[in-house]
């Protein structure tokens, strides 16, 4: 058995019906970048890498393809999306619009023990770095701002923001690769410290810097066979 089959087990066995462990995976599959940009999917080898049935993988599918984290080509072919440099500017310009916004709401919400385990994944982040350890670094990445998100007690939002991720996670995988991860952007902590202090207006800053950062860097590393239009 496979390591993301035997996930999937431990996951079933914290009570989470199967259709949603399955979905799960595939969906942290796309965001961390297992899946590169272009990749074909198949239902058959879904349940072959996830020791999964075919109906949980062909749901787990059509949600991710309505979501835009998949794409479906005709003929039963579906891969992972390649994003030329209008979509990912797109990203960076609904990232800008959201996420800065869930930062000044999270200021005045969010708990001591929230802010301990953005320390946490921010510390772990760095490790990562420091070792170049690129699926190590997104993976602690999204963590972050994901605890970051919920503080802000903005489902709506939150949701709208986690497509994006699901959309670039592939790419950013890909450009992470080629760049390295001496380079990657962190303002992490000029956010922490607004956090901590109860500026809203200086954590939104800082988190719009980051989003800058991270979707600039993703523009200079895309490769420039990549349609530009």
């Amino acid at each position: 058995m496979n390591i993301q089959a035997e996930q999937n087990q431990g996951t079933a066995k914290a009570g989470l019906p199967v259709h949603e462990t399955v979905y799960r995976s595939l969906r942290d599959m796309i965001l961390f970048g297992e899946l590169e940009p272009g990749q074909p999917v198949t239902i058959q080898g879904l349940t072959e890498h996830l020791d999964a049935g075919m109906t949980p993988v062909r749901e787990a599918l059509r949600r991710l393809t309505a979501a835009g984290a998949l794409e479906f080509m005709g003929n039963r072919r579906i891969i992972v999306p390649v994003l030329n440099r209008s979509a990912i500017d797109q990203l960076k310009t609904a990232r800008l619009a959201l996420e800065p916004e869930l930062a000044g709401r999270a200021t005045a919400l969010i708990k001591d023990e929230d802010i301990v385990a953005m320390k946490q994944a921010d510390d772990r982040l760095d490790r990562a770095i420091a070792r170049g350890d690129v699926h190590g670094y997104l993976v602690e990445n999204y963590l972050f701002h994901s605890h970051l998100n919920a503080a802000a007690q903005a489902p709506i939002l939150q949701g709208m923001v986690e497509g994006l991720w699901l959309r670039f996670g592939p790419s950013m995988r890909v450009v992470c690769g080629v760049m390295g991860t001496s380079s990657l952007p962190d303002l992490h902590k000029d956010l922490i410290n607004a956090l901590e202090s109860g500026d809203a207006a200086a954590a939104s800053k800082a988190m719009a810097e980051d989003v800058k950062q991270g979707m600039d860097q993703m523009l200079a590393g895309i490769s420039d066979s990549i349609d530009t239009e």
